[in-house]
This record gives C-alpha cells, sequence and structure tokens, in this order.
C-alpha cells in the first residue's frame, strides 16, 4: 500500500477538548516522541511495514488498550506488569496529554503510546502479535443510526482478530447494556469465545481492575458496570 492508497476513514468522537495546561504542551512536546516512535507515520512507512514490536518492548508480551481514556488504566497494568510492553491507542489529544503526565509521576517504561486511530495501528501490528487487549467504556453511540460507528463492529473487531494470538484475552467494560448486547452478538462472530461461566463474571470487575473516571462517572449517575472476557480463538 502506497502513501496515496491511505484507506479513508471517518472519525467521529472529539479530537480535542479544553485548552492544554503548559504542562501538558510540554508533556506532548518533550515526551510523545520518545514513547510513540513511529508507530504509525504515512510519510516513513508508506508500504505499511509490520512494527518490530520485539525491537521495541525486547521481546516481552504486548498489550493493547483501544482508546485509553485519560490513561489511568493503561499505567496501572503497566506498573503492574512490568515484565510486559503495552501500547495505548488514543487520538483524544487532552487524553494523551494526561497519560503522559501520569507515566512521568509513574515512573514505568514499559509503554508505548499511538496518539491516533487504532485502526491505523493495527494495519501495522503483526499478525498474532497481541498477547491481551483492552475495550474499556468505548463511546458508546446510543442512538440506533450511529451503531455502525462503534468498535463492536466487523471493520474494526476482524484487524483486532488478526493481530492477537490465539488463547489471547480481550476485556471490554461498558454501563451500557446496548453495548453489552452488541458485543455479545459481534465479538464471538469475529473468532472470539466469551468466557463467562457465572453472573459473577460479567458483574464483577476483574481482579486487577482499577476503577476509571469513566466508570466513576457512570456510577454516580446510576448505570452499572458491566465486565466481558473474551478469549481468541485458535
Amino acid at each position: 500500500m502506497t502513501q496515496s492508497q491511505r484507506p479513508h476513514r471517518n472519525f467521529y468522537g472529539r479530537l480535542k477538548g479544553k485548552t492544554l495546561k503548559q504542562s501538558q504542551k510540554a508533556y506532548l512536546d518533550e515526551d510523545l516522541g520518545t514513547l510513540s516512535p513511529g508507530l504509525v507515520d504515512w510519510e516513513a512507512n508508506p508500504e505499511r511495514t509490520p512494527l518490530d514490536l520485539p525491537a521495541l518492548f525486547g521481546g516481552r508480551d504486548v498489550w493493547l488498550e483501544i482508546g485509553f481514556g485519560g490513561g489511568e488504566h493503561l499505567v496501572h497494568q503497566a506498573r503492574e506488569n512490568p515484565g510486559v510492553g503495552i501500547i495505548g491507542a488514543e487520538l483524544y489529544i487532552n487524553g494523551v496529554a494526561m497519560l503522559l503526565g501520569k507515566i512521568r509521576r509513574a515512573g514505568v517504561d514499559n509503554l508505548a503510546v499511538h496518539p491516533g486511530d487504532a485502526r491505523d495501528l493495527m494495519d501495522v501490528l503483526p499478525d498474532q502479535s497481541i498477547s491481551r487487549a483492552f475495550l474499556l467504556y468505548p463511546d458508546p453511540w446510543p442512538k440506533a443510526r450511529h451503531h455502525r460507528r462503534r468498535f463492536v463492529t466487523p471493520e474494526h473487531l476482524g484487524p483486532l482478530a488478526r493481530v492477537m494470538k490465539p488463547g489471547a484475552m480481550l476485556r471490554v467494560a461498558t454501563d451500557i447494556p446496548d453495548y453489552v448486547r452488541q458485543t455479545l452478538q459481534e465479538v464471538p462472530r469475529a473468532g472470539f469465545e466469551w468466557s463467562a461461566e457465572r453472573a459473577d463474571d460479567w458483574r464483577l470487575p476483574w481482579g486487577d481492575w482499577i476503577s476509571t473516571r469513566y466508570e466513576q462517572k457512570a456510577l454516580r449517575e446510576g448505570r452499572v458496570p458491566h465486565y466481558l472476557s473474551f478469549v481468541r480463538q485458535g
């Protein structure tokens, strides 16, 4: 694929919110280049050569968080799993800036950041290279005519399934009942098996969970979180 053949992809969410603080601008200027070493650069990699993940993470297992929000879960997982390399993808630049501040304070060194569309990132991830993926409180797109914009559609799940190893886990957290419905319909069709055996498996958070700002908002507003785990089939 050449640069002129770059696929057109609509994006419907926010790219930027409130004016960035000076400290956040500094994080972007000083840290992002190191933490995002050309993960997706169409000019430098027009043929979409797969990423060299062993060079990036020294041969460690690689996890992926799709849409990391403010980055609290991403940094938590990096701190708790120093033997794993984790890539976070997020288009919302304010969220990227918040993450960079958290990385500085936590001092973790096993993260890479893609400040862009996760679909572009998956274009260059090698087949069967991801050992775990997280989709946590994704944009709900509640109107029926917008459901095709949700991540749990074939457009997104097909590439995700391609890059995940057989036996790899996909975790999905959402407080939107209809998102649960669509997830349970579409994710198995993409080659994953829902691993729940009892109600608590989707009612209770994972043992290594850290509640995010989006979950706290859902709880304040009376919505019930759901925690869904899927296993990539070989």
